[in-house]
This record gives structure tokens, sequence and C-alpha cells, in this order.
């Protein structure tokens, strides 16, 4: 008569209990990539929770952005008598559209040179770079002084872009119409941190005189109001490193997921198996 093999009643039960203890292991394991303590989170971790006051330093207070290289400036000189200062004003443009003319004509704008200088009407050359808005405003209204009575003069740089990569929401570069931008509205603009996001190592690329700087910014610390890295300048690039859980979970490759799929495929094979096994017995 033709019998079957069959595993014993304690055989079973140690491949059942096996089977038991490598799902509650990779449901651990999930659970403990998972979880996130307050300490890797939270901004600002150490502000009280009574009124406080941060001692700001001055030249962080009172940050300007510096007219540089490549800076697209809008430059509109104003007076009482609007005539007398059209000669410096560079007209504005309409432009074609592929069926008609644009209704809405646009400022000209001024391109700062490479060596940092502006063509300017009537006034010719200026060297702008180094210069704050307000600083070159002064110095235009002094210059057009000369031809004109008590000119306005109002300066505005158009191409401020900043950068944000990394562990956020809405990763992209970003065009902002003012110029005292600080971390966090760069993070902001956004979308915050995602939850993978390092907050306490935060790394700031600048270039300055042709050479890039690397700094690093701690959100989790409130002294970061004070860092004089707070406010952003043009072209700045702020990436967000990934965590430990995201760079856990980056580890694995395709072949590694695909060896899981197998081992998780025998698993159940045998899980069957053993079931029909046990069935097969209890109806002897």
């Amino acid at each position: 008569m033709f019998k079957i093999k069959i595993l014993s009643l304690p055989g079973l039960t140690q491949v059942l209990s096996m089977r038991t203890h490598i799902i509650l292991l990779f449901a651990l394991s999930l659970i403990t990539f998972s979880c996130k303590t307050k300490s890797d989170i939270v901004y600002f971790q150490q502000v009280g929770t009574e009124n406080s006051q941060q001692d700001i330093p001055l030249e962080v207070f009172n940050y300007e952005h510096y007219i540089i290289p490549d800076d697209i400036l809008t430059i509109t000189v104003t007076a009482t008598d609007p005539d007398a200062v059209a000669i410096f004003n560079l007209p504005a443009a309409s432009f074609l559209t592929s069926t008609q003319v644009s209704v809405t004509p646009n400022l000209q704008t001024f391109l700062v040179s490479v060596d940092g200088d502006i063509d300017f009407p009537v006034l010719g050359k200026i060297h702008v770079a180094g210069l704050t808005r307000g600083q070159l405003s002064d110095l235009l209204r002094e210059r057009i002084s000369e031809y004109v009575d008590n000119p306005l003069v109002s300066v505005r740089v158009l191409n401020f872009k900043i950068v944000v990569l990394g562990e956020v929401n809405s990763p992209g570069s970003f065009t902002v119409n003012g110029e005292k931008v600080s971390i966090l509205d760069a993070i902001g603009l956004a979308r915050d941190l995602n939850i993978y996001g390092r907050r306490d190592n935060v790394l700031l690329i600048r270039e300055n005189g042709g050479k890039k700087e690397f700094h690093r910014l701690d959100l989790t610390q409130p002294d970061l109001f004070a860092s004089p890295y707070y406010y952003l300048q043009k072209d700045d690039v702020i990436y967000v490193e990934p965590n430990k859980v995201r760079q856990s979970n980056a580890s694995f490759s395709s072949n590694k997921q695909f060896n899981i799929s197998i081992v998780s495929t025998v698993i159940s094979a045998v899980s069957v198996l053993t079931s029909l096994c046990l069935a097969f017995i209890l109806r002897k």
C-alpha cells in the first residue's frame, strides 16, 4: 500500500512557529523604520513655552542684497515734470505674439555685465556691482539731479532665484519678488520638509566670487535666526538630506526585493503544504 511520510506534530509546530517569527520580525522592522521621534521632526526645539526674545545681530537684521553681475534691474525715474525725466527712462517695449502685438508694454531692463556695469541713458556706464538697491538709487538720484530738480529713482532686482532640492514636498527653482528671503521662506515655497528630511543638517550652497561655499544649518535650534546665512542670496541652493530611514529603504535594490518576493512565496507554499498535512493527520 502507498504510504505518505508526513511530519510529526512537533515538526509541524516548529515550522509554523518559524513562519510566525519571520512575519513578526518583518513587521517589527517596518515599525522600527517608520517610527520618528520628536527630536527628528520638530523645529526650534529649545524655544521656551513662555514669551522670550532672541537677540539678532544687526548685520543679520539689516540684511540687504548686494547687486552682482548677471542681475537684471528695472530702474524708473520720476519727477514733478514727467517730461523732464523721460530721457532717463528706457521706453516700454511691446512684444509680438503669434497673432498680434501685446497691448501691455513691458519695462525694459538693465543687465549687469560681468564687470558689474550697466549702460544708463544720458549718464553712460555706471558701476553698480557691490551696491544695494538703496545705494544705487541714491547714486542715480545725485547724478540725475544735475539735470532735473528733485528726481525720484526706484530700483528693483527681477531675477532673484533660489533652488530647493532633496527631501521636501515640492522641490524646484523659485523666483521671488523680494530680496529679503530667509531659509524658512525657501522651505515654505517648497511646501515644507517631508517626514524623511533631516532638519538638523540642511545644506546651503552659495557662489561667492566664483567659488562655491557650503554651510550647514540646523532648523531644530533657535539660534538659526542669528545665523549670517539665515537670509539667502540670489542663486542659493538649499539641499535637504534624507534621514537614515530613507537611506535604509533606498539600500534595497530591485534584486533584493525580488529575492524577498521569492522567499515570501516559498514560505507561503510551505505554509499551505503544512496545513494540508495537518488536515490529513487530523482526519486519521
